[in-house]
């Protein structure tokens, strides 16, 4: 079936506003708000539709608070829906004290502590588990979602195509839950680290973080459909300098092993685009976050609104860059160099 009749068999898309894309947000932490400031200028850009969103971790949180607000009022809503969440999961968002430190954790993604409850909740994570040391099993960030999203509008709206990654504990393998089968259980498992939270249980199985596997995924987009896909990516491949400090060690560790996975999904894009001798099987467009370097080190554990709002505004910069330079390219070839970019 071409993916124009399967389009057109879906029904209930939204009303055209020009270019069509899908987007994959990769998780990061705090730095998902870079994703909000990203998705924020998109949704703004009347030109644009999306017609399929896939996440990991902070990016699974970024795509379900876009579905939801797409399905519920349009691209105003999904700002509002957007902009809503991440004042909510700032500093002073009103969370209480025990919350609030876990929640620090999940924004942390890489724990490099420095306030005294920061602290001790990171020396703690260090001994015991998160069986032991978070027994209520307090999830803050599951009642954030289900407080702002709305799983069975999502489920019902058949206008966009929407993927969460998750970890399977027990194979090691990848786990992709289509729009469908969504609920607060699957995004809090796509966002669910090893050393904050319990695996969470969906069907039997356990799950952890998709950022070990699925970050962000973009085959089942490709899948789906043939338009363009635009990466919003957190963490970088491909770093130019060698690493010596331990904190630099540890941040360049943890980058590598959240961004592999993705590493891997371009590789297979380029290679199948290469053998085919044709044109690519999509075109690969790309939005980083970067030129923050020094403004951004140790900072996944920084959640003050003000500190958000920084993020937010460079990715409002990076994504009228993009625009900018790529809006003509769209639908007709890629912007992401991906033999460059996946070359070792």
């Amino acid at each position: 079936m071409s993916a124009g009749v399967h389009r057109l068999l879906k029904g209930a898309l939204p009303a055209a506003r020009g270019k069509r894309l899908n987007l994959a947000l990769q998780g990061g932490g705090a730095h998902g708000a870079f994703t909000w400031g990203v998705l924020d200028y998109l949704l703004e850009d009347t030109r644009l539709t999306f017609s399929g969103i896939s996440g990991a971790s902070a990016g699974a949180v970024n795509a379900v608070m876009l579905a939801d607000g797409l399905a519920r009022g349009g691209p105003e809503e999904a700002r509002r829906r957007l902009a809503e969440f991440w004042r909510a999961a700032s500093l002073g968002g009103g969370l209480p004290g025990p919350q609030r430190a876990v929640l620090e954790r999940v924004l942390a993604l890489f724990p490099l502590g420095s306030s005294p409850v920061q602290l001790f909740v990171d020396a703690m994570s260090r001994v015991m588990s998160p069986y032991d040391f978070n027994p209520l099993n307090i999830n803050p960030l599951k009642q954030l979602i289900e407080r702002f999203v709305d799983f069975d509008a999502i489920r019902a709206y058949r206008g966009l195509d929407l993927f969460v990654s998750a970890t399977n504990v027990r194979s090691g393998r990848l786990r992709v839950f289509r729009r469908e089968d969504i609920t607060a259980d699957v995004v809090m498992a796509s966002a669910a680290l090893p050393h904050v939270f319990r695996a969470v249980e969906i069907d039997g199985e356990p799950y952890w973080d998709g950022g070990f596997t699925g970050n962000p995924p973009i085959l089942p987009l490709v899948a789906e459909n043939d338009d363009d896909v635009l990466l919003v990516q957190i963490a970088p491949l491909r770093r130019d300098d060698t690493p010596t400090s331990a904190r630099e060690i540890l941040h360049r560790v943890n980058e590598i092993a959240f961004s592999s996975s993705l590493a891997a999904e371009l590789r297979a894009l380029e290679f199948v685009g290469r053998a085919g001798r044709h044109a690519p099987v999509v075109n690969v467009h790309r939005i980083l976050l970067e030129g923050l370097d020094k403004r951004l080190s140790g900072s996944r554990l920084k959640n003050d609104f003000d500190f958000f709002a920084l993020l937010h505004r460079a990715g409002r910069r990076a994504a009228r860059r993009f625009l900018d330079r790529h809006f003509d390219a769209i639908g007709h070839r890629s912007t992401l160099d991906l033999a460059k970019e996946t070359a070792a």
